[in-house]
């Protein structure tokens, strides 16, 4: 065997112990979340609200449907209706997926300078076992509350792309749906929120 051949399989050999032994303790969720968080910081991600701004102009208001049962992380039924007059994000995220992990420091630190403005923050967790997310908000101590389904998801809100945030303005119409990871803590998605009150 050759030195590069040998040298090649070394190099692969490490690689592919590092990367088992991320899946074998969890922590492959956590590192490429932060991986992804490098996309997110160079701003080819962001939602998308001009483009938005644009459509809305020509095209009549969305109704959202709000008759969503849901159970926050302290054991409390609630229903989106009760937000009814507020602006509405409306985040579904998992523990297991790494974008969703990418996006939630952006989205806590929106929620944080926000929190007071008439805007609502639903963080839907997807995830099978709920205390795993509800640890999850714990350990990386974010601000919001969480929330898991406690009755079947509106068919507006179905999507198969995690994570995907809706924002419902003050008046109850779908202003804006996102697929995929964004980074909300912008300049101009607060101002956008600011104007949907």
């Amino acid at each position: 065997m050759n030195k590069k051949l040998k040298k090649n399989l070394i190099e692969y050999g490490i690689i592919g112990a590092v990367l088992i032994g991320l899946f074998v303790t969890g922590l492959h969720t956590e590192v490429f979340g932060f991986l992804q968080r490098g996309i997110l910081a160079t701003g080819i991600m962001d939602p998308k609200i001009e483009e938005k701004a644009d459509i809305a102009a020509v095209t009549p208001a969305k109704g959202a449907v709000l008759d969503l049962s849901l159970v926050n992380s302290k054991g409390e039924k609630v229903n989106m209706e009760q937000f009814r007059g507020k602006v509405i994000f409306l985040n579904f995220w998992a523990t297991w997926c790494p974008p969703c992990i990418a996006e939630m420091p952006g989205i806590n630190k929106l929620y944080q300078d926000v929190k007071d403005d008439n805007v609502e923050f639903i963080m839907l967790s997807v995830d099978q076992n709920f205390e795993k997310a509800k640890k999850f908000k714990d350990r990386k101590g974010y601000g919001f509350e969480i929330y898991r389904a406690a009755g079947p998801i509106p068919q507006m809100y179905s999507t198969r792309s995690i994570p995907t945030t809706y924002v419902i303005d003050a008046d109850g119409n779908l202003a804006l749906t996102h697929l995929g990871m964004g980074d909300f803590d912008t300049k101009d998605f607060k101002q956008f929120l600011t104007e949907l009150q």
